[in-house]
């Protein structure tokens, strides 16, 4: 079983009930999923075709190209053409994505303090990442993934009200200023 499961089960679950009183346990608030998502602005298929084999290097599953639902003319993109990729992570692919992440990933970014804490609840936490050579995978073919748009990561969770939030990045140890 992972560490954050083992976390989670054994220790937050207990955490939430002792700060929150809660009086059913599917009360207690828990991440449902992960999405990793590429935007190209220009719809170079050469972008879109590295940027989705780093996204499928990155958490070995199958990505989705996302295609424009309008036409906007000031971008140059067509209804129905290719403008970026995402994967959506779930279960024992988000805990291993997301521990790698808090271990590996932000704790190797230069000049990173944390995620500012004027967030607004939404039921899920977004933030962007533009140096994505810290990840092992694409490390080895450096000259191929320079050139990456930035990955967005959208945490998707199931809490009610803001304070449940900030107790949950902060129990999970996600570096807040």
């Amino acid at each position: 079983m992972n560490i954050l499961k083992n976390y989670y089960k054994y220790i937050l679950k207990y955490d939430f009930v002792n700060k929150f009183n809660y009086k059913n346990i599917n009360q207690i608030p828990e991440i449902k999923k992960i999405v990793l998502n590429f935007n190209c602005k220009n719809c170079d298929i050469k972008k879109i075709a590295t940027a989705i084999l780093a996204l499928e290097l990155i958490t070995a599953e199958n990505g989705i190209i996302t295609k424009s639902r309008k036409a906007a003319i000031n971008l140059k993109i067509r209804k129905g053409h290719p403008v970026g990729c995402k994967i959506i992570l779930e279960k024992e692919k988000m805990d291993f994505f997301l521990f790698k992440l808090l271990n590996k990933i932000l704790s190797e970014l230069k000049n990173f303090k944390g995620f500012p804490t004027k967030i607004h609840y939404k039921n899920n936490f977004s933030f962007s990442l533009n140096d994505l050579i810290n990840f092992d995978e694409l490390n080895s073919n450096f000259y191929l993934f320079s050139t990456l748009p930035t990955l967005n990561i959208t945490i998707v969770y199931n809490t009610k009200n803001s304070e449940e939030l900030f107790f949950f990045l902060n129990s999970l140890k996600i570096p807040l200023i």
